[in-house]
This record gives C-alpha cells, sequence and structure tokens, in this order.
C-alpha cells in the first residue's frame, strides 16, 4: 500500500502569527498565562495541546465533522452503540463491560477504566455490530481467557477496519492527533498532524488585573469581592504541519484527503483557545499566514532574537519581516531539492486571500 502512497514525505506547513490584546489564552497550575524563556527572555505561549483541543471541538461544534470519543468511560459508549442496534439495557452493559475490562477496571465496579481511549463512531459502531452477530451474548465474541489475548481479539475486530470505512470523515481527529492503545499496538494511529507550542515573537511581562465586585442587596457600597487576575498581550507564532501521507496511509486512501485539508483548514484559522473568552474575550484572527506544500525537513522559526516594536510601534511588521526572512534564508541553505517546495501561499497583509481560496490553492498543489 505504502509504495501506492503518492504524498509520501509531503505535508503542508502553516507558519501562522496571530496577535492578541489583554488576555489569558492557556493557564497554568496557577491560574496565570503560560510563559517559557526562549531567547534568554520571558515569552508568552500556548500549548500546543490547549490549540490541539480547540481545532478538534471546532471541527465538531462549528464544521459538522463527527469526531471521536476520548473517554475512560469505554463501558458507556459501548452500551449506548448495543442499544441502538438492538440490545436490552442489561445485555448492552455487559458488552460493554466486557470490553472495558480489557482495557482497564469494570464501570460496575464504580470505577473508570485505567487510561483515557479514543475512538471513532465508526469503530464503536462496528464492535456493537459484531454483538449484535453474537445475540449480544460477550463471552461469544470475545473469548479468550486473558486481558492481552482480549485485546487481540477487539484489535482483529476494530483494528482491521482501522478509519478505512469512515464517512464523512469521521475519526479525522484520530488521524489528525493519533492514537495510542498500550494494550493493543495494533490499534496505534501516527498522528498526522504537529504543532508546536505558540510563543510570543517577543518579550512579554505578564500584567495583573484588580477587580472588585459589589453585592446587589446589600447596603454597604464597598466591594464585597475583591480578585487579581494575571494578563498579557502578543503576538504569537504558531507552527503547524500536516503529513498527508500520514493521512493516506491512515484512511488507506486518497479519497479523504481533499475534504481533510479542507475540514482542518477552517478549523485551524477557526480555532481559539477558550480561557477566559467571557471577561477577557480573546477573539483575533489570523494576520499573517504563510503557508508551504512541500516535502523535505520540516522547518519551524525559532523567533530566538526577540523582535523589538517598530517605528510605528507594535510586533507585527517586524514579526512577518522576520518570519519572511528566515524560511528565505533557510529555503537558500536548504537548497531546492531538499527545501522541495510545491507550493508557496501567502494570507494576510495587502493580498487578501480568503480562507476558501487558500483552501483551493492548497488542493491544488496536492493534485487531489
Amino acid at each position: 500500500m505504502d509504495k501506492e502512497n503518492q504524498f509520501r514525505g509531503m505535508k503542508v506547513e502553516f507558519h501562522i502569527l496571530q496577535s492578541f490584546p489583554v488576555s489569558c489564552l492557556n493557564r497554568d497550575d496557577s491560574n496565570m498565562p503560560k510563559t517559557a524563556v526562549v531567547g534568554g527572555v520571558t515569552r508568552a505561549r500556548v500549548s500546543s495541546q490547549c490549540w490541539k483541543r480547540q481545532v478538534r471541538s471546532a471541527m465538531k461544534k462549528e464544521f459538522g465533522i463527527e469526531t471521536g470519543t476520548r473517554t475512560k468511560l469505554l463501558s458507556k459508549l459501548i452500551e449506548k452503540a448495543c442499544v441502538d442496534e438492538g440490545a436490552g439495557e442489561t445485555q448492552a452493559k455487559a458488552c460493554g463491560d466486557k470490553i472495558e475490562k480489557i482495557f482497564g477496571k469494570s464501570s460496575s465496579a464504580k470505577e473508570e477504566a485505567g487510561a483515557l481511549l479514543f475512538f471513532a463512531p465508526t469503530e464503536i459502531k462496528l464492535i456493537a455490530q459484531k454483538f449484535r452477530g453474537v445475540k449480544f451474548d460477550p463471552d461469544k465474541l470475545i473469548t479468550q481467557p486473558d486481558a492481552k489475548a482480549q485485546a487481540k481479539e477487539f484489535a482483529d475486530i476494530v483494528g482491521t477496519q482501522k478509519l478505512k470505512t469512515a464517512e464523512n470523515l469521521d475519526g479525522l481527529d484520530i488521524a489528525l492527533f493519533g492514537r495510542m492503545v498500550a494494550q493493543a499496538a495494533e490499534l496505534n494511529v501516527e498522528a498526522a498532524a504537529s504543532f508546536s507550542h505558540a510563543i510570543s515573537t517577543h518579550q512579554v511581562t505578564n500584567q495583573f488585573d484588580f477587580f472588585t465586585a459589589l453585592d446587589d442587596l446589600s447596603d454597604d457600597k464597598s466591594a464585597a469581592h475583591l480578585g487579581l487576575l494575571e494578563f498579557n498581550s502578543a503576538t504569537y507564532y504558531r507552527y503547524i504541519s500536516l503529513d498527508l501521507g500520514q493521512l493516506y496511509k491512515t484512511f488507506g486512501g486518497r479519497e479523504f484527503i481533499p475534504a481533510a485539508i479542507e475540514a482542518f483548514t477552517k478549523a485551524l484559522y477557526y480555532a481559539v483557545p477558550s480561557a477566559r473568552q467571557n471577561s477577557q474575550s480573546g477573539a483575533s484572527p489570523w494576520d499573517y499566514a504563510k503557508v508551504f506544500v512541500r516535502r523535505g525537513q520540516g522547518i519551524q522559526v525559532s523567533f530566538e532574537t526577540p523582535v523589538l516594536t517598530g517605528k510605528d510601534g507594535g510586533y507585527l511588521t517586524g514579526s512577518i519581516a522576520r518570519l519572511k526572512k528566515y524560511i528565505e534564508d533557510k529555503e537558500k541553505d536548504a537548497g531546492k531539492e531538499l527545501f522541495g517546495k510545491i507550493a508557496e501561499i501567502d494570507f494576510g497583509e495587502e493580498k487578501h486571500i480568503s480562507i476558501p481560496d487558500l483552501i483551493s490553492e492548497i488542493q491544488k498543489a496536492v493534485r487531489v
């Protein structure tokens, strides 16, 4: 199959600059904005996991993609699917508990499975259909005595399908962000998308917002509550790579590639971390993006030397110039063959290319 993979080594790379005013996009364990030291100075930071979560959420809520479910409560997921296939409640629960015991502790003991598990709707439906085929007698489908052998049985049912029978990009988030099942390596899926931690292109000092609240029913007009919240403002650099060869391998063909590119790009544009949106409303879209379709070594801009404010103030103009120059230099260093450029698309500035146009250009470049 891999010999037929025309997308092997091909990736879509997004280099995004996005400026946010007063915000706390991603909090640490002290409820403060995350930071990192880069180039000897403190930068604002948003973790890769935070933005991945928002992209996954946007695909489902905003664009109707049927995403997978990540849960420790696998039994409940299978129970519902079995009921949908005609099982009684007792039968469905027995089937769900049978599978959950393979991967951890049974929910019948009011405990959760041992690890978070990640399955697509198609996969859960498939296992429920297999249970229906044995009249929802779990011991007739999962027959081996020990959990390791049972995990192999489960993988033989679900793993032979993987995501290749997906409907309407069912399970695209699993293909994008990967899956690891320690008890059944056959179910592992290599992630096609790679996200860097977003960092500010410049030095940042967190600031504090002191606020008060009054009691509507009290005659005492002094503050009934005092609080302190930390925030910052920053121009963030985000690097995201989408491995089309891995997508092809996961889905088992090229027919899903155009729709996957569209769904991922739309969600990537739409998604914004959800922290403190009610109180600080960090709702800024992309300011600039340079997008490549290419083969070769991934190139992430380091911004190791912090950008300084320009003559008109702000960091965006200097960040755009720095990003462009860095990539131009690295392209020259690598040479045409190693850089492997197929297409280069600029979003933002005076070009005013739309997201649909950007998607169309990417799809055209990868020839799907």
